[in-house]
Parts: structure tokens; sequence; C-alpha cells
């Protein structure tokens, strides 16, 4: 299994409801992209069209992303996997998909693209605000495959609120999670930065993994998108994680458009929960999922969960 990798985020402007214009730069950052020798490229979520959603009041197939929403596999893939066979490496981008078994659903998406073609879809699992009101939600985290090992992949409230989906893909052998993402100026300002920088940080040391995390920066519909893409890892002091590409939200220069890039080695992973280093060198693991589960179904016959 390889250890050391060219990853590569994107701090991308989409153009709301412009899947054409998107698209070509997508294309275009893979290819300046390739030529440098990055073997994996993350884009935000919802690149491919922009995210911020319509405030009237409308049926949920006249919004902007249902009428974009594409298929996977589908013309967006289709170009994208052209250059991914081309430069052998694996590209990752968000888009409304479409369910080419029920197109009268659609998912908030990240299309995983790779030397050999597509690869598949990860359906964001958690709606937060708006999106509920284009987006259904998926059911399973996604992991794929490659020369080092599983990397996983979740969208942005995923990343951030549910610690689970990161825990379970270490568990798998993940060493590396993309983190496509949308944050913007909130109402309290700066508020979705911080909470957003504490949560990977905290995640990435937790876990013992690195992050690489896109996010959209610029104006969309209604919003400004912050930056702050970046990428995350162990560090040489035990309890801090490392900023080996890009910046932290909120950073002076962290919403400018352009790529963060960092060769990381994935083999610089120093402790975890599974392992005996916080076991008091007993060979064993800390980190029981039998146990977990015991909790999770009482919590589930509770009085309080079956009232929501």
């Amino acid at each position: 299994m390889k250890d050391v990798m060219k990853i590569a985020t994107v701090n991308f402007p989409a153009v709301w409801g412009n899947k054409e214009k998107n698209l070509g730069r997508i294309l275009d950052y893979i290819e300046i992209a390739g030529r440098e020798g990055v073997q994996v490229l993350a884009f935000p979520e919802t690149a491919l069209t922009g995210y911020d959603v319509e405030a009237e009041d409308m049926p949920a197939e006249e919004r902007m992303h249902c009428r974009l929403a594409e298929t996977i596999p589908g013309n967006a893939t289709d170009e994208v996997c052209k250059l991914t066979r081309k430069y052998d490496m694996y590209v990752i981008f968000g888009m409304p998909e479409r369910d080419s078994e029920d197109p009268e659903k659609v998912y908030n998406a990240a299309a995983v693209c790779g030397p050999d073609g597509l690869i598949g879809s990860c359906r964001k699992l958690h709606l937060p605000f708006a999106e509920v009101l284009w987006a259904c939600p998926g059911e399973r985290p996604f992991l794929f495959d490659t020369p080092w090992g599983p990397i996983s992949v979740s969208i942005c409230y995923d990343s951030y609120c549910f610690p689970e989906i990161t825990r379970y893909a270490r568990a798998k052998g993940a060493r590396l999670h993309i983190n496509c993402t949308a944050i913007c100026t909130l109402e309290s300002p700066g508020a979705g930065g911080y909470l957003g920088n504490l949560a990977l940080q905290y995640l990435a040391m937790n876990n013992n993994m690195f992050i690489a995390s896109a996010n959209l920066c610029g104006r969309d519909l209604t919003s400004w998108f912050m930056g702050g893409s970046s990428i995350i890892g162990p560090s040489s002091t035990m309890t801090e994680v490392f900023y080996y590409g890009g910046k932290p939200f909120l950073s002076d220069g962290a919403d400018e458009s352009g790529i963060q890039l960092a060769v990381i080695d994935l083999s610089d992973i120093r402790h975890s929960f599974m392992d005996a280093v916080w076991a008091g060198g007993i060979e064993k693991c800390d980190w029981t999922p039998k146990r977990y589960i015991e909790w999770y179904k009482d919590a589930m016959d509770t009085d309080y969960w079956k009232n929501h």
C-alpha cells in the first residue's frame, strides 16, 4: 500500500445556476492539477451548480438544483472521467445527483472519478437549512479503494456534526477523509467558520487521520462563502494538528480562489483510540463498537427519542 500522496483542494467560486460555466472551470482546474502531478483533487459541495436555494415558494422540481441535476454517470462525470483517466488521478466534486432509478429524487452528492473512470457518488446523509427543499437524504457513508487504502468522503454538515461518520471510516481503514463543504458567513459573523475549524481539527486529531476540506468561496446567489479549503493532519506534537496546505476558515486571504496543494505521508500516524498506545501498552483496542450498539438501541427505546 502506498503512503505518500500529492493532494490538492480547490477554493472554488461557483457561478450560481450556471452548470456549463462551472463544469468548464472544474475541468480547467483538473488539467492544471493533473499537469502538476496531483493524485487526489477535491472540489466543494455543489461546485457544479452553486449552493444557495431560492427563497420563493415554489415546487421542488422548479428549483435550480432539481432543474440542473444529473444522473451519475452523466455528462459532468463523463467529462471529468476523461481527465482523471488522462492524468491517472482521483477527483471528487459536489453536484446535485438525480436518482437514475427514481427520477423524482435528487441528492446533494459528491461524484468520485478515478484513473479507471467513474467510481460512484457520496450522497449527503443529513440535510440542514433549505437543502430539504430540493434534496433527499442519502443512506450510507461512502468510501472508495485506492492504492493508499480506502478514502472516505462526506459533505459539510455530515462531517462537522456527525463524528460517527469519520470514526466509521477510520475503523474501515481510511487514513484520509475528504470533506466537500459550503460554509458561508452566517447571521453570527464567523460562527460557521469557527465551529468548522474546531470540528475538523478535533476529527483529525481524535481519529488520527488526514482531512482534506474543499469549500466554496465568494458570492453565490445571496451568500458569501468563506473559502478556507485546507489539508490537515497529524502533527509532530501529539495533541495538535498541522495545516499541510491551505488556511483555516476566517484566516486572512482564506476566501481567495485557487488550489491548495500538499504532499502528505499517510504513514505519519502516531496514535489512535484503536491502537495500544491509548490502552496502556496492552495489545487491545479501546474503541468497542459492540458496547455502543447496545447504548444506541437503549437510547432509541426511550420516550425522549420516540417523541422526537
